[in-house]
């Protein structure tokens, strides 16, 4: 009989762990294209990343974490969700501390990717795979391949589907200031949300700064993110949402909600939200290898399970949106976010006090 010690089953132990970890490494590296074997093999040896991101939900954003993992074996992803403007903030004291943290940001503000592209604190890395992303994505991204577009949302209305009929629900932004919808409607803020942020520009634009006056005296319900108001419906505090991502909304219709889209006829707001990979990233290969990713159909794919626009023309709509091209959208050009952003937050904490 075979005399086995304990340090000898765990030497074996670790010796079949590490037998059974290569092969579906190595089975993870056939699937890819030639130009992310490399990349992966590079980043295999700084083993990790991190993403600080405030483009997705907290759920879709740790499934993108793990499907990066599922397909890069041996390379995991570090999700930091939070908002867009404390994602921004988070860099920035990083930066302050000369702490190096984050290998990848992502955002809906546009104007943060302007600002730190001036600052030189971004990498020039094109993805290779951003060559097959939609035109909307491709038109947004940086000339010079310092960021790259890893989202196209949608924000537009939403109503309370149980309590408000399609017939009275309001059809437009402009039709909010009616003081029927006093203490019926839920926005995100700009101050923590570009999106929303985005959505004041355009507003301002369209109507000037009487249309948040008149807004404020309505009393919405004000949360942080986009995604808040969806939250807020559910729990029937609210009637209508404003300025929410449809794929959130349609992902909690998906649940069971009685929740449903409005796109205003004034037009539905299209933020091309995007991805960087930051120039001091402690895992560069990693980074490098993350953004090829995101602009990959892997990601699309992973994304549309929970209603997301998909950047591949290969990967379809999520069900229940329309396609774009059946859209009226509105969109504030790169030079009006990084402009007006700061401006915008400015009129609404002093209209509204918060």
């Amino acid at each position: 009989m075979t005399n086995w010690t304990r340090r000898g089953m765990l030497g074996t132990g670790t010796a079949l762990a590490a037998a059974a970890i290569i092969p579906a490494r190595h089975a993870a590296a056939q699937d890819m294209p030639a130009h992310e074997r490399e990349l992966y093999a590079a980043a295999q040896r700084e083993g990790e990343l991190t993403w600080y991101t405030g483009q997705l939900q907290a759920e879709p954003s740790e499934a993108v974490g793990r499907a990066f993992t599922q397909r890069y074996p041996g390379v995991r992803c570090n999700v930091v969700r939070t908002t867009s403007q404390v994602a921004f903030q988070r860099l920035s004291q990083d930066a302050r501390a000369r702490v190096a943290q984050c290998d990848v940001f992502s955002s809906t503000d546009y104007s943060h990717f302007t600002f730190l592209k001036g600052e030189g604190r971004l990498m020039a890395y094109k993805p290779q795979n951003a060559a097959g992303v939609v035109k909307a994505a491709q038109d947004s991204a940086d000339p010079d391949g310092h960021f790259q577009v890893t989202y196209l949302a949608l924000y537009m209305l939403a109503r309370r589907a149980d309590r408000l009929s399609e017939a009275e629900a309001p059809k437009s932004w402009r039709e909010l200031t009616d003081p029927k919808w006093r203490d019926k409607l839920a926005v995100g803020h700009p101050g923590f949300s570009g999106a929303i942020g985005s959505w004041a520009i355009m507003m301002k634009a369209a109507y000037g700064e009487r249309y948040f006056r008149e807004l404020e005296r309505n009393k919405p319900q004000i949360g942080r993110s986009a995604g808040d108001p969806v939250t807020t419906l559910n729990a029937g505090e609210r009637l209508v949402g404003v300025g929410i991502p449809s794929a959130a909304t349609l992902f909690s219709i998906s649940r069971g909600n009685p929740l449903a889209l409005i796109y205003p006829t004034d037009g539905t707001l299209l933020v091309p939200a995007p991805s960087a990979a930051i120039a001091n990233a402690p895992k560069p290969n990693a980074a490098r290898l993350f953004m090829e990713f995101a602009t990959g159909p892997a990601y699309s794919r992973t994304v549309r399970e929970f209603a997301a626009e998909s950047l591949r023309p290969e990967v379809p709509p999520p069900e229940g949106s329309r396609p774009l091209d059946e859209i009226r959208t509105i969109t504030p050009t790169p030079r009006q976010v990084e402009t007006e952003m700061t401006a915008v937050k400015e009129l609404w904490r002093d209209i509204f006090g918060v």
